[in-house]
């Protein structure tokens, strides 16, 4: 089990050249939230128009025109059976969202107002007449004119699963069934869940990546004229997998392709999904892999692999999050990229929020991700001189649980987060005269846009720096984030 060292902070300062004033600090403002996490308030089935990012598990997003929709496992806190029946709700069938600003979410409804039949009928054949009781993680894509819906549908805990496809002229439907993608029964290598589709930019080929716990995550190649396989009953190739496979879990693979970087990412979950669920991320030159981490080792290896990209995590003044993974990732068509997860109100983990973090990628090419969700908040220039002051700074250690899971999640019943499951945070100061203080020694400096720490031991950070939005604290502040030497994510947020 790897843990990641917490030498990691960052910020700088440059002191101004002859005849140039000093600028002065960064000083947070106030800016209140836009919405309150605890919905308990507003968790009822008839509140369901007022959900906005409530009750969202599994995100996933695409933008269309001005307009991004979002679409994601119906999980919801507070299920009342009883009302679905009184007022005709199709629970269970893929919800569905849109905004203009990535963070006022109007809740449109649901995708299906009937389980898709042959996916229903093959996971209860398979499994004793049990199985299929809602629509799990979809994923939307666009083919010319037409919307494209991957979705799967399964016994829990098993891999009696299949992923089928769905159709519509319009994001908001309705969606046609076209058939099944991939299916898979009890004794298969793999899982048929979690699906996610990228284009190959060279050839115009598409591929699905897919998968679960069982077996690890898979990629197959599909017919771009269809959207089903180019091979009848092919489940494709090994792309991803963990170490001590058996016991430890990965699933929720999101591709994407970066044109910038001509490379494709492939973000993967970990973990158990109400607790330490976290996401991870390798790349490759091609959709087909294979994707190597930030040590360079193959995904498809039996190993924990870096970069950390999200994990449960408490600033001060909030119970905090757990859960942080499955994510979406989408970019504006201006080169801005963004992940959408699902992150759980701490400490009982039931809440279900969504979270939209902007995606940053350092100077080797990876990406990283906001400490804080996405508010839209007014972009400043940064110099050197605005970061002094004090931060509060987290490190992701992304540590493995000791637990004995059942098919990579948490035992019934087990729903908090133990001890050290939760990185906390400790504060720094980032002195004008380039020095670190409070939690850290060393020194940091403004460097080429980036901020960069050298602590007393001699690690160093590279960070990504932007104003954002403080949730903790209702006000706008300096935000940064980087990689250290072993993947693993630090977070920043000026305080003072």
């Amino acid at each position: 089990m790897r843990r990641a060292t917490l030498f990691l902070l960052l910020a700088s300062l440059v002191l101004p050249a002859r005849g140039q004033s000093r600028v002065s600090p960064f000083v947070p403002v106030a800016s209140a939230n836009p919405w309150v996490d605890d919905y308990s308030g507003v968790s009822a089935m008839c509140d369901y128009k007022r959900w906005g990012t409530y009750n969202v598990h599994d995100p996933a997003c695409i933008r269309v025109g001005d307009t991004y929709y979002m679409y994601s496992t119906d999980a919801i806190f507070r299920m009342d059976s009883s009302a679905v029946k009184r007022e005709g709700l199709p629970f269970g069938y893929v919800q569905v969202r849109k905004s203009r600003d990535l963070v006022h979410w109007e809740f449109v409804g649901w995708a299906f107002r009937e389980m898709p039949a042959a996916a229903v009928a093959w996971v209860k054949e398979q499994n004793d007449g049990r199985g299929a009781v809602n629509v799990w993680a979809p994923y939307v894509t666009r083919h010319g004119d037409t919307f494209r819906m991957y979705f799967c549908l399964s016994a829990f805990g098993k891999q009696t699963s299949c992923i089928g496809l769905a159709e519509a002229s319009s994001p908001e439907g309705p969606w046609v069934v076209k058939g099944d993608v991939v299916r898979t029964k009890t004794g298969d290598v793999m899982n048929a869940i979690d699906p996610s589709v990228v284009t190959d930019a060279a050839t115009g080929e598409s591929w699905m990546h897919y998968g679960s716990y069982f077996g690890g995550l898979h990629a197959v190649r599909l017919d771009a004229g269809t959207g089903l396989p180019v091979v009848a009953g092919d489940q494709g190739h090994l792309v991803a997998r963990r170490f001590n496979g058996k016991k430890n879990n990965i699933e929720a693979p999101e591709i994407i392709y970066h044109p910038g970087l001509k490379k494709y990412f492939l973000f993967v979950s970990y973990d158990p999904l109400m607790t330490t669920y976290n996401v991870r991320v390798g790349r490759s030159s091609s959709p087909a892999g294979p994707f190597l981490d930030y040590a360079g080792n193959d995904l498809a290896a039996e190993q924990d692999d870096f970069p950390l990209l999200t994990y449960p995590y408490r600033f001060d003044n909030h119970p905090g999050w757990a859960g942080t993974g499955h994510c979406g990732v989408f970019d504006d068509g201006q080169g801005n990229y963004y992940m959408a997860h699902q992150g759980r109100l701490s400490p009982w983990n039931q809440l279900m929020v969504l979270h939209v973090r902007e995606i940053k990628w350092t100077t080797d090419g990876w990406p990283v991700v906001s400490p804080e969700r996405y508010a839209a908040t007014p972009r400043e220039d940064i110099a050197g001189g605005r970061l002094a002051g004090e931060w509060e700074v987290i490190a992701l250690t992304g540590i493995v649980p000791e637990r004995d899971l059942e098919a990579g999640q948490v035992v019934r019943g087990e729903i908090a987060l133990r001890g050290n499951e939760k990185a906390t945070s400790v504060h720094v100061t980032l002195n004008a005269d380039g020095s670190l203080g409070g939690a850290w020694t060393g020194t940091w400096r403004f460097e080429n846009g980036r901020l960069r720490a050298t602590t007393g031991e001699g690690e160093t950070l590279l960070a990504e720096v932007w104003t954002g939005q403080d949730w903790e604290n209702e006000t706008r502040t300096l935000l940064f984030s980087g990689l250290n030497a072993v993947g693993c994510s630090v977070w920043g947020k000026k305080i003072k």
